[in-house]
């Protein structure tokens, strides 16, 4: 199988264990077919997939999305919270952000208000990736027709890439061999199977700025949500039946950890899989996971999985067992919602009310 072939490891093991799938989140392959490189424009890199999807709780690649809550609880926000940062001026934003969550003002926030933020939050993720979509788009459609065709857009990938974009067009244009190394061939392979999956009908092999969206966020569509589930379900089922065991779902390849700093990292990254499996993505508790219930579960939209998350996000903080969120209680677990840890919380409490 052409999906079991694209395993690989990127970057430091502490801080991303493993890509299921080289799909565009691929890392950057050793390109030297084409000696005269240019360099990367911000607009070449906007056309490129993102390997991040925001406010998803599952990434392209069959991941989970570990700053999902962060996501959804601070939206466009959530660059402002970091280890760096003031102290008091994280809190203050927290505060503020507490008494917006808390829509019917009575200083506590239920299940069903955490829900309704959750739903806003997502969807201001939804507008920020359609506005920046306008940018990458015109970005391979220079001459504004308003369509794009995949050999266009294939040489802007190789451009960005640092290929000779003209070089690159002109072989293209006369079909001669572009000399790609295996990884890059096969990423590109992988790009144009999503590519044409975001050709809706009639299918022209043309992507205008809608369909380029959900090249690029493939979360935006439906059909291109159910194409990326089966290509997580292809890359993790190991006995072709096209559902998914939980021996499936947290088995990592033989060799992926060598030490045992990896091992404990590995032990952590399975406990997190296994309980989002169990509890939250097989909806009717068989043990095993279909199609339908993990594209459910991946559809940022869905109002019942933001509820269910939103009961998730208040019992990590719920110190008084009232199945809602206080401000002390927010400030006191403000790691979880923010990454940010903010000191003192308590003497802030009142004088920030």
């Amino acid at each position: 199988m052409a999906g079991k072939s694209r395993h690989f490891l990127t970057g430091n093991i502490t801080t991303c264990l493993l890509l299921l799938a080289a799909h565009a989140c691929a890392r950057p392959a050793n390109m030297s077919a084409l000696k005269d490189k240019a360099p990367v424009s911000k607009d070449e890199n906007e056309i490129l997939p993102p390997d991040h999807l925001n406010a998803v709780k599952m990434e392209l690649d069959g991941h989970l999305n570990k700053d999902f809550q962060k996501e959804v609880f601070l939206g466009k926000e959530m660059e402002e919270f970091d280890e760096d940062s003031e102290p008091r001026r994280n809190r203050k934003k927290l505060v503020e952000i507490f008494a917006k969550v808390d829509f019917n003002k009575d200083r506590s926030v239920s299940a069903k208000e955490m829900q309704r933020w959750i739903m806003e939050k997502t969807e201001e993720h939804f507008q920020e990736a359609t506005k920046e979509n306008k940018n990458s788009f015109h970005a391979v459609d220079p001459d504004g027709d308003g369509h794009v065709t995949w050999d266009e857009y294939r040489a802007k990938f190789l451009a960005s890439k640092g290929f000779d974009e003209k070089d690159v067009a002109e072989k293209i244009k006369n079909n001669e061999d572009l000399k790609l190394d295996e990884e890059t061939q096969e990423v590109l392979e992988s790009l144009k199977d999503r590519w044409f999956q975001a050709d809706t009908n009639p299918a022209d092999q043309l992507l205008n700025e809608q369909e380029f969206l959900s090249f690029l966020h493939p979360e935006h569509s439906r059909g291109m949500l159910r194409y990326m589930v089966k290509e997580i379900v292809r890359d993790l089922d190991q006995d072709g039946d096209k559902k998914l065991t939980l021996s499936e779902f947290i088995s990592l390849p033989v060799g992926t950890v060598d030490n045992q700093q990896g091992q404990d990292i590995d032990d952590d990254w399975v406990r997190e899989r296994k309980k989002e499996f169990q509890e939250v993505i097989d909806a009717d508790r068989n043990g095993i996971v279909t199609m339908e219930e993990l594209e459910e579960y991946m559809d940022p939209m869905n109002e019942h999985n933001a509820l269910n998350e939103a009961r998730q996000m208040i019992a990590v903080a719920d110190e008084n067992q009232n199945r809602s969120l206080e401000l002390d209680e927010i400030l006191k677990y403000s790691e979880y919602f923010t990454g940010s840890k903010l000191m003192d919380y308590a003497r802030n409490v009142h004088e920030e009310f």
